[in-house]
């Protein structure tokens, strides 16, 4: 199907693209890579009167180091979080978790701004961002807020990104050297998508009992979501004889979603089993 006809606008600016947002309404959509919206258009489910593209916007697809933080513009491709050597030395989890998204025809094309806002349940990079603790920055025509990852995926498809504002910057703390991390996914074979994906991060203190874990989960329910259950499980403990433990609470609590690629007690057990793999995966790297 070919999408309903719609006026094309390219912003010069963000300025100018939060301008378009709020005179055009709840008739206006951003397009930034493209890969969400533009199929749904052609299914006619969404049929946007005016399309604002902010795709060549340089000051969205910059990476830099500032305030002590790495900070990634909304429009930052997947392929270049993957490749770029600032994240690769300093939030090796997050270039882990983008070299995994679909594949590179995606990653030359999708930006990490667009996948967090569309809010796929089966997206990747949620389960990193959460377990890197990250923090969003939303813009609109009347100033800007910051929302932590935790607080920003509300429910299916649905963020703390309010009408007529943009996600403009990802904000994370470069991981401790020594911490230990890993992203799994399984991978659902057409799409790539995560039916399941466990981001981890773990840190060891010097009796080599866990200190501190975090662990992301994508792909089991309605939103992503931090396994805090799982975290708790391993406080203390001695990683390697709790990780099994530990991993079967990956699914404590979750409403786990069912459709044609699993049923609910399938993703539940992926979750753990994915947990588990993960844990192991980052103790290794993990350095007391």
């Amino acid at each position: 199907m070919y999408p309903s006809a719609f006026e094309y606008h390219r912003a010069s600016s963000v300025k100018d693209a939060l301008k378009m947002l709020a005179d055009y309404g709840e008739d206006g959509k951003l397009l930034a890579g493209g890969h969400s919206l533009v199929p749904i258009m052609k299914l006619r489910l969404a049929q946007p009167a005016h399309l604002i593209d902010i795709s060549g916007l340089p000051e969205l697809g910059a990476i830099r180091e500032e305030g002590g933080k790495i900070v990634i513009g909304a429009m930052t491709t997947h392929r270049a979080v993957e490749s770029s050597s600032l994240v690769r030395a300093k939030l090796g989890l997050l270039a882990e978790c983008a070299a995994l998204i679909g594949d590179i025809q995606v990653r030359n094309r999708g930006t990490i701004g667009g996948s967090i806002a569309h809010a796929d349940p089966a997206a990747d990079y949620p389960a990193a961002i959460l377990a890197l603790e990250a923090e969003i920055k939303i813009e609109s025509v009347s100033g800007s807020r910051t929302v932590k990852a935790e607080d920003f995926f509300i429910d299916l498809m649905t963020t703390a990104v309010r009408p007529g504002e943009i996600v403009t910057e990802v904000a994370l703390a470069p991981i401790s050297t020594g911490c230990g991390f890993a992203y799994l996914k399984h991978r659902q074979p057409a799409s790539g998508f995560a039916m399941v994906g466990v981001a981890v991060l773990l840190a060891l203190g010097k009796s080599r009992t866990c200190e501190r874990a975090r662990v992301g989960i994508t792909g089991l329910a309605a939103k992503p979501f931090r396994a805090r259950a799982v975290e708790s499980a391993l406080a203390g403990k001695d990683p390697a004889q709790a990780f099994a433990s530990a991993a079967a609470h990956a699914a404590d609590g979750i409403d786990a979603m069912s459709d044609i690629h699993a049923a609910a007690d399938f993703r539940a057990e992926l979750a753990r089993v994915y947990t588990r793999r993960a844990l192991e995966m980052a103790l290794p790297r993990a350095k007391a």
